[in-house]
């Protein structure tokens, strides 16, 4: 969005538009838009407004109903915290006693906004032009919060007061795709990690595929999942992180939170556990819980065993009820083979399979291609190694 759209969508004709829309639909969009020109609105305010009403629709599943309420563009949505996330991160601030929190690469502004509305005092830092416009609209609300458009890199924060600073580098490049070197990251993670000589309290967002080696071993790292889904890793200090140092996973589900913690050095190898037999039910941990490394200790408090020392898919002899993994009865196993899975399912008239996957070069579309199904019923495989051999497990859920 330049400079003109976001000046026509911040006129009251533009914001009035903007908030009539209906809900976005793709398929009705085209004639929304050539209505709106035909009346004689400008045809960049009707192109601004649809697409902020698209990127609306999508940040809905970040910020809910608040999504109405805030400016957007692709790549600032794409990285934005969500909504709940953003919360908990503001807690830690609020609980430490920050009083004027530095958000350096605030972006679209998720994570002061959830400062601000917990009262904290926000310095919010940002390099894109663009960018900070927006964020400056979405934090229009609240006078505790300020958006400064600057290098963080450059900022004073003993002269500006800063007492914590959390910080959002980038991790896309120009071109947009994902940047998984801390070293490449925009500000590198090495520059964020040398603020903790000025402000000791310091939380920083990293790629979840941040390798353990690349953590300091003082600080507490935290992968959080949503609904299933792993959306980011956490790195907290000082007092930030009142559960010391080591590395958890923090899984969210509507109202519901479950944490499975680790102490110990954040930058220790991932625990082992040992490998067995296959039970009569297998569970797949929450990729939380797998990028944090804590398949080992899940196994422990569950008495569990690895199919494969290497594969994080893991069995019991009874089931156990666990918020960490997803549960499967096993309903028959065999080794891997196109021929022998094709009969299989046939046999039993399966026309619809679920192909879950671990430790196995098969493309789960190709599979069911060459599988060729046409039957009535439906079925779950899971395709891993089982003690060394590739193999097919056929399960239901628990």
């Amino acid at each position: 969005m330049d400079s003109r759209a976001l000046s026509l969508l911040l006129s009251p004709e533009g914001w009035t538009l903007l908030n009539q829309l209906p809900p976005y639909q793709e398929d009705t969009a085209l004639k929304i838009a050539d209505g709106l020109r035909s009346r004689g609105m400008d045809p960049e305010l009707v192109a601004a407004a649809l697409t902020q009403s698209k990127l609306r629709a999508r940040a809905r599943e970040k910020f809910g109903e608040f999504a109405n309420e805030l400016l957007f563009t692709r790549a600032g949505l794409e990285q934005a915290t969500r909504l709940p996330v953003a919360a908990r991160h503001a807690r830690r601030y609020a609980d430490a006693g920050a009083t004027l929190v530095a958000d350096l690469g605030c972006g679209l502004g998720a994570d002061a906004l959830a400062m601000a509305g917990l009262g904290l005092r926000v310095l919010a830092v940002e390099l894109e032009e663009e960018t900070a416009a927006l964020a400056t609209v979405n934090l229009r609300a609240f006078e505790n919060a300020q958006v400064r458009l600057a290098d963080a890199r450059d900022l004073d924060l003993a002269a500006e007061g800063v007492d914590a600073v959390f910080a959002d580098p980038a991790r896309r490049t120009r071109s947009g795709a994902r940047v998984f070197d801390p070293r490449a990251y925009s500000p590198d993670l090495d520059t964020l990690l040398g603020l903790r000589t000025q402000v000791p309290n310091l939380g920083l967002k990293v790629g979840p595929g941040i390798p353990y080696h690349a953590l300091p071993s003082d600080t507490h790292a935290q992968w959080v999942s949503v609904d299933g889904a792993v959306v980011e890793a956490g790195l907290w200090f000082a007092g930030l992180a009142p559960e010391g140092s080591g590395r958890s996973a923090l899984l969210l589900a509507g109202e519901d939170s479950h944490l499975l913690s680790w102490p110990g050095d954040a930058d220790a190898p991932a625990p082992q556990a040992p490998a067995g037999p296959l039970g009569r039910f297998v569970y797949e941990p929450d990729g939380a819980v797998i990028r944090a490394g804590l398949v080992a200790p899940l196994c422990t408090e569950l008495d569990a065993t690895l199919l494969d020392s290497s594969i994080a898919y893991f069995s019991t002899g009874t089931p156990v009820d666990t918020p960490f993994a997803t549960g499967f009865r096993v309903l028959d196993s065999f080794p891997f083979g196109l021929k022998k899975l094709r009969a299989y399912l046939r046999e039993r008239n399966v026309g619809r399979v679920e192909i879950k996957k671990r430790g196995t070069a098969v493309v789960p579309d190709q599979l069911r291609q060459q599988l060729a199904l046409k039957g009535e019923n439906a079925a779950t495989v899971i395709l891993t190694r089982l003690q060394g051999k590739q193999s097919v497990l056929v399960v239901e859920r628990v």
